[in-house]
């Protein structure tokens, strides 16, 4: 029978605790600071400031080549103080977006009005946002990526 050897502590270079010096922090710091601002910088349309902003914008890039055949029913619920209750319904290449509540929607998009105006800013990442809470969605999870071909 094989024998099974287990190193001890000491010979383990992974067991030593790595120093790091002030200069390693400082580029550290910088390298993410540059790359949270990168995020932002990557449209060079003026940023949404309100909820209403970024419906409004939706509205405009609807692309109804990419709705034809489908049906759905999206509802937003935004808290806060911009926040609010929005819909869109996409009818077979055709879309309505209004403020107010929609019957039986298939798809629910829960967040603050500050993270649903920086996520369609690019200023936070759809998937951190679900991952940490801050953006929850009842539904389908392909009809919900179906925005972003219809609104691009």
């Amino acid at each position: 029978m094989d024998r099974l050897i287990v190193p001890r502590e000491e010979s383990c270079h992974f067991a030593m605790k790595p120093k790091r010096s002030p200069f390693y922090l400082a580029v550290a710091l910088t390298a993410t600071a540059f790359c949270l601002g990168a995020l932002g910088a990557t449209s060079n349309e003026p940023e949404n400031k309100t909820p209403q902003d970024v419906f409004d914008g939706m509205r405009k890039s609807f692309r109804p080549e990419k709705a034809q055949g489908v049906h759905a029913r999206y509802q937003w619920e935004l808290s806060g103080p911009n926040g609010g209750y929005w819909f869109i319904e996409v009818n077979d290449g055709k879309c309505r977006i209004e403020q107010g509540k929609i019957d039986n929607p298939d798809v629910t998009f829960i967040a603050s009005d500050k993270d649903w105006v920086a996520l369609s800013n690019g200023k936070l990442s759809g998937k951190w946002a679900f991952f940490t809470g801050r953006l929850k969605i009842r539904g389908p999870q392909s009809l919900a990526r179906k925005l972003d071909e219809m609104f691009p």
